[in-house]
């Protein structure tokens, strides 16, 4: 049997992606991974680019993460999704400290995935030059086979 990691973030992409994966792949148990990244490191990434002293985020900001809790959120909503397909899923969160399709990759490994799903937005443009796509980082980064699924047509440049 083969074991699928569905990377779910709640877009309409990723929703999309694991609606297509059910249809196509038809696997009958599913992985939903959803990566989240701790306000903490937001804050600490966003005050780098502005030059101010990053030590101004610390450890005052303990309790529950509101990203950790949207993120929870989203694994149920992938949850209920995956079950309105017809499939068994079980949810995993990963905390990502770094790029996303990192954490995705490493997360694949650790759960011995055999083939990792995801959608895309599909830009396109000169803001592309800046950043790495997380569906293009995993491509590069995953080891297995990687199905992924463009955003349904919609007519345009592929511009979001």
């Amino acid at each position: 049997m083969t074991r699928m990691l569905i990377a779910y973030d709640g877009s309409p992409e990723a929703r999309h992606a694991l609606t297509e994966a059910a249809r196509l792949l038809r696997p009958v148990d599913i992985e939903i991974l959803t990566a989240w990244e701790p306000v903490t490191s937001q804050a600490t990434r966003a005050l780098g680019r502005t030059g101010l002293p990053q030590t101004t985020i610390g450890a005052e900001n303990v309790g529950a993460d509101p990203a950790y809790e949207d993120a929870l959120a989203l694994s149920e909503e992938g949850i209920a999704l995956a079950r309105s397909l017809g499939l068994t899923a079980r949810a995993h969160l990963v905390e990502s400290t770094g790029h996303t399709a990192t954490a995705i990759s490493e997360a694949a490994v650790q759960l011995g995935a055999d083939v990792i799903v995801a959608g895309t937005r599909a830009r396109s443009g000169p803001h592309t030059w800046f950043t790495t796509s997380t569906s293009e980082g995993i491509l590069r980064k995953a080891g297995i086979p990687v199905f992924i699924v463009p955003p349904r047509a919609s007519g345009g440049d592929g511009e979001d």
